[in-house]
């Protein structure tokens, strides 16, 4: 599947513009490519008790999730923030989109100029946490 770059930075971009975020006033968005086309997106949704805020990467693929999506179906993720250089996801959302998403599939990361860098999912967290890690300890 040709992945069309363009697409995936406004679709987040438009996400970005639903964002909650009182706190930190950094918004971010994001777009989760389909196979089939589809295009479902998230943005990021602060709460007064830090820890119980949603980051945008989270928000995209749970709402992929929920719309039936699962790991082969999804072709790529995009990110965009007001930064410097195109937004990096934190660590967490590095581990939920290792889980999420095939070790082939393509992370875009974006600012808000359109410069942006592609990543494989194994190549932005290349030793995740697994479910086989649990399986080795019993």
């Amino acid at each position: 599947m040709t992945i069309n770059y363009d697409k995936i930075y406004e679709c987040a971009a438009s996400a970005r513009k639903n964002a909650y975020a009182p706190y930190s006033e950094f918004a971010v968005g994001a777009a989760v490519l389909l196979r089939d086309g589809r295009v479902i997106t998230g943005a990021n949704v602060e709460n007064a008790s830090y820890p119980l805020s949603l980051c945008a990467e989270r928000a995209a693929l749970t709402a992929a999730y929920s719309a039936g999506a699962r790991k082969p179906d999804i072709v790529a993720i995009g990110i965009i923030g007001a930064t410097t250089e195109p937004i990096s996801p934190c660590g967490a959302c590095r581990q939920v989109i290792a889980e999420l998403m095939a070790p082939e599939a393509e992370v875009v990361l974006f600012n808000l100029e359109k410069e942006k860098k592609i990543f494989k999912v194994s190549d932005l967290l290349p030793y995740p946490f697994s479910s086989e890690a649990m399986r080795d300890g019993r």
